[in-house]
């Protein structure tokens, strides 16, 4: 008898996708998980303690490049789709770690959307002048001033908001890139055969962002590599293909990378130390969550309870 063919291996799980966005103005952060692909986790991060809380799930896809924190952390803006009526994408203010809105501006389409906090207080919204009105049942408070992204804003995609919030936050594009296309089926949609590269630093170090390509065959949208590198531009530490690397305000290197985020001490003489794991976010199921009445009002202080480290 003819040997039984091998049994292929199962194919190993894919990590969820880490995003993170960072507050100006104090330590705390959100989380955004992806993972199956049309389920998003929102969690809270305060970055010197390194707790970490639950916010909410959701089923459909959140823009992740095309969200921002207000610089206290108290009000997050975020672009979300969900391809249903009434709205099929949409553009919010909710507290974080919670998505429940407190203003909600119907977009209905994927082009721009989101937006950035110029102040606690004024939103910068990347709509087009006819996507600017509130859906019916909301209203913003009157101390809350609206105003458009850019002049023309609302069309793109990614940009230009996120090299607008890049660049706000401190990076410095060193390199644009060159963008080739790639046949259909290829690895990469676009490549970079010329990287895309960004710095931000800090003291002697900086954190250094390679932009790889986008589009990856059954992978990310962004590909990335991040390295930490002197005051030459020599890579000192290789963190390698990952999903997220920034500054926090105490001066670690916060990493995200195979669903899980690390912090790296620099010392200001001999530089970065190892990564260490700070939390696992690999394997958590959705389920429903019922925002507190604290996370639908606009002031007053919003603190999930469900803390996980």
């Amino acid at each position: 008898m003819p040997d039984p063919q091998p049994k292929k291996k199962p194919k190993s799980p894919t990590p969820p996708r880490l995003y993170v966005i960072l507050a100006r103005e104090s330590p705390m952060a959100v989380i955004f998980r992806r993972g199956p692909s049309k389920q998003v986790l929102t969690l809270s991060w305060d970055t010197v303690r390194h707790e970490f809380r639950f916010g909410q799930w959701f089923k459909g896809r959140i823009y992740e490049r095309r969200c921002d924190l207000s610089p206290s952390g108290e009000k997050l803006i975020y672009f979300a789709a969900n391809q249903k009526k009434p709205y099929y994408t949409w553009t919010a203010v909710s507290r974080p770690p919670f998505l429940t809105a407190l203003a909600l501006w119907p977009k209905g389409d994927a082009w721009g959307g989101g937006g950035l906090f110029k102040n606690d207080r004024t939103i910068l919204l990347n709509h087009s002048a006819y996507q600017t009105k509130l859906a019916d049942e909301f209203q913003l408070p009157t101390y809350i001033v609206q105003e458009q992204l850019i002049p023309g804003a609302g069309g793109g995609e990614d940009e230009p908001i996120l090299q607008t919030r890049l660049k706000r936050d401190g990076w410095q594009l060193e390199q644009p890139g060159t963008v080739q296309e790639n046949k259909f089926g290829s690895e990469l949609w676009l490549q970079y055969p010329m990287n895309q590269v960004w710095t931000k630093a800090r003291g002697k170090w900086a954190i250094e962002m390679r932009v790889l390509g986008l589009k990856e065959r059954d992978g990310a949208w962004y590909v990335i590599e991040h390295n930490i590198v002197d005051a030459n531009g020599e890579v000192v530490l290789t963190l390698g293909r990952s999903d997220w690397a920034d500054w926090s305000q105490t001066g670690e290197v916060l990493l995200a990378t195979q669903g899980r985020l690390f912090r790296i001490v620099i010392n200001p003489k001999s530089g970065p130390g190892e990564p260490e794991e700070l939390i696992n976010l690999c394997d958590l199921k959705f389920q429903e969550v019922a925002p507190p009445s604290e996370a639908m009002q606009w002031e007053g202080k919003c603190k999930a309870e469900t803390r996980i480290r």
